[in-house]
Formats: C-alpha cells, sequence, structure tokens
C-alpha cells in the first residue's frame, strides 16, 4: 500500500445504502453474490496489508522496558496510530474501489488457470 494518504483521503468513512444494481452493472459480476465475493476477497487483503504496514511502523517505536512504570509516550506513535483508527474500513474501501471500476478480478481452476465465463 503506497501513500495511503492520498489514495483514501476522498473516501467517506462512513457506511452508506448502496443500490444493488449499481454492483451488477460492472464488469464481469453476473450476479450480487459475486460482486460480493469479490469485495469481501479485497476487504481481506486490504486489512492484512493495513495490518502489515501499521506493525511495521509500530516497530520502530518498540522498546522494552525494564519496569512497567517506565512506558513512554511517544507522539508520533500516537499520531500514526489515530490516523489509521480514522481510515475508512477495509470494506467501505474495497466497494468504494469496486463501484468505481477500480478492481479486476477472474476465476482459475486449482492448477491456476484462468477460467473463461460464458
Amino acid at each position: 500500500m503506497s501513500d495511503l494518504r492520498t489514495k483514501l483521503q476522498h473516501i467517506d468513512p462512513n457506511l452508506k445504502a448502496q443500490d444493488i444494481k449499481a454492483f451488477m452493472d460492472q464488469k464481469g459480476a453476473t450476479n450480487i453474490y459475486e460482486a460480493l465475493n469479490v469485495i469481501a476477497k479485497r476487504a481481506g487483503l486490504l486489512a492484512n496489508d493495513l495490518k502489515i504496514e501499521l506493525n511495521n511502523k509500530l516497530e520502530e517505536f518498540a522498546v522494552t522496558p525494564d519496569r512497567i512504570e517506565e512506558i513512554i509516550e511517544n507522539k508520533e506513535q500516537i499520531e500514526i496510530s489515530k490516523f489509521y483508527e480514522r481510515l475508512p474500513n477495509p470494506t467501505v474501501i474495497a466497494t468504494h474501489e469496486f463501484l468505481n471500476g477500480m478492481l479486476d478480478f477472474e476465476y482459475r481452476d486449482r492448477d491456476g488457470n484462468k477460467i473463461e465465463k460464458e
């Protein structure tokens, strides 16, 4: 995930009701269940990427204090955490990407060969 600030800045983090027909109007999606499956898989990937990115950024601040009382507050660490808390839910991001045609998907068999849809 590169430059999350600019990529996710215009996405509203609040959930909104969506028109079901809009999901099926996207290329490749033949029914609502197929569209939701694509969104769910993308949301899972986003959640994993965001978790890894946050953990990598917070590792810089990892300190092993000798005693519990020695915990130090770091303002930069707090700002990073607040930024990630304010990000839209991965499902909201994935839905936005799907409805705006930013996702391409295809089906593959167990051997990894592309399956052509009829």
